[in-house]
C-alpha cells in the first residue's frame, strides 16, 4: 500500500502534466501482454506489422509484461506539455550507476533475466541502445496515433484542473481510479509494495496515461512524487465510427442528429479533430456544429497551447444527461418486461 501524506503546502502543489515518453514506455508493456490490456487491441493489431525488423527485443526485456519498469526510462515530466526530444535527452543523461542499479532489480520476488543482467553490467552501452530504440519505436508505434492520444490526455487535464479549482483535492481524487482514495490529507494507492511518507512541500504530479489502463502507476521519492492514471474517456480512444449515443428521440429532434452526437461525445473534453474522427464527419462540419452549440450556451472552448478543447457547459451536461437518463430508463423498462420483477 502506498500512502502519501499531503500537508496544506502539498495540496497547493497538486499539478498536472502528461508525457509522450510515459505513453511510449507504457505502450511497450501493452505489446508485451495484450491480453491484460484488451482495450488497446485495435492499436496492437495495427502496430505489430510496423515493428517488424525494428529489433525491439531489448525494450521488451526491460519493460516486461509485469514487474518493475526502471525509473530512468520514465522521468517525471517537468513541464505540463513536455517535448519527447527533451524527455529523451533526460533519459540519455541518466547516471550509469543509476541505470545499472535499476536494471539489476526486476521487482519484488522476480528473478532477473540473463539479458537484463547483461545490460546492467554495461550500463553506458545499455542506455545508448535503449534510448535509440525508444526513438525509433516512437516513430513506428506511437507518433502516428499521438494526436488522438494527446486530445484525450489534454481533455482529462482540463476537466480535473477545473475540479481542483472548484472542489479542492477531494474533487480531483474522488473518481481518479478505484485503487486511489483520499481521506483527511492522505492519498492512498493500492499497489503490491509499500511506501508511506510525507511530501515535504514537493506536492504531487498527476499524469494521465492512456496506456497505463487498467492500472495506475506510482513514483515515490527521491523522484518527484507522481501518480499516473487512466484518463476519463479512455474507452473511446480507438473508436473510428460515430460516437455512441442517442440518434433519435427528443435530443436529436431538438438539435439534429449530428449536433446531438457531438454533445453526447463531449462527455469528455475533445478537440475538433478528435470529434471529427469519432463522429465520422469532416473537421469543418464539426466546427460549424460546435459554433451553433456554443451560441446556444451548451459547449465552450478552452485553449491549451496552440489547441482548443471543447467541453460541455452545465446546461449542456443537463441536456445530454437527461437524454441518457431517458435512454437508460427505457432499457431498464424493456429488460423488466422480458425478465419479470
Amino acid at each position: 500500500m502506498i500512502e502519501f501524506l499531503l500537508a496544506p503546502d502539498d495540496v497547493a502543489r497538486v499539478r498536472f502534466a502528461f508525457s509522450p515518453l510515459w505513453e511510449l514506455v507504457r505502450s511497450v508493456r501493452v505489446l508485451a501482454d495484450p491480453s491484460g490490456h484488451a482495450l488497446h487491441l485495435p492499436w496492437v493489431r495495427r502496430v505489430r506489422p510496423r515493428l517488424r525488423g525494428l529489433g525491439v527485443e531489448p525494450l521488451l526485456e526491460v519493460v516486461s509484461a509485469a514487474g518493475y519498469i526502471p525509473d530512468f526510462l520514465t522521468p517525471p515530466p517537468d513541464t505540463p506539455l513536455p517535448d519527447l526530444g527533451a524527455e529523451l535527452a533526460t533519459v540519455r543523461a541518466a547516471p550509469p550507476e543509476v541505470v545499472a542499479a535499476e536494471l539489476s532489480w526486476a521487482g519484488p520476488g522476480r528473478p532477473l533475466a540473463p539479458a537484463r543482467r547483461a545490460m546492467a553490467a554495461d550500463p553506458v552501452r545499455a542506455l545508448e541502445t535503449l534510448a535509440d530504440l525508444l526513438e525509433r519505436y516512437w516513430e513506428a508505434a506511437v507518433e502516428p496515433f499521438w494526436p488522438r492520444v494527446r486530445d484525450l490526455l489534454e481533455g482529462d487535464v482540463l476537466r480535473r484542473s477545473g475540479a481542483l479549482a472548484a472542489e479542492g483535492a477531494a474533487g480531483v481524487f474522488a473518481d481518479l481510479h478505484e485503487a486511489v482514495s483520499w481521506r483527511a490529507g492522505t492519498l492512498t494507492v493500492d499497489r503490491p509494495w509499500d511506501f508511506r511518507g510525507e511530501l515535504a512541500g514537493r506536492g504531487i504530479l498527476l499524469v494521465p496515461s492512456a496506456f497505463v489502463w487498467p492500472q495506475v502507476s506510482v513514483m515515490v521519492p527521491p523522484y518527484q512524487p507522481m501518480l499516473s492514471y487512466p484518463p476519463r474517456g479512455v474507452a473511446t480512444l480507438w473508436e473510428t465510427g460515430p460516437a455512441e449515443g442517442p440518434r433519435a428521440g427528443a435530443l436529436a429532434a431538438l438539435m439534429g442528429r449530428r449536433r446531438a452526437e457531438l454533445l453526447t461525445a463531449l462527455a469528455t473534453p475533445a478537440s475538433t479533430t478528435d470529434l471529427a474522427r469519432r463522429t465520422g464527419v469532416t473537421a469543418g462540419a464539426v466546427s460549424q456544429h460546435l459554433g451553433v452549440l456554443r451560441a446556444c450556451g451548451l459547449v465552450t472552448g478552452h485553449r491549451m497551447g496552440r489547441r482548443v478543447l471543447y467541453v460541455r457547459t452545465p446546461a449542456g451536461d443537463a441536456l445530454a444527461g437527461a437524454q441518457r437518463s431517458d435512454a437508460s430508463a427505457s432499457r431498464r423498462g424493456g429488460a423488466g418486461e422480458a425478465s419479470g420483477p
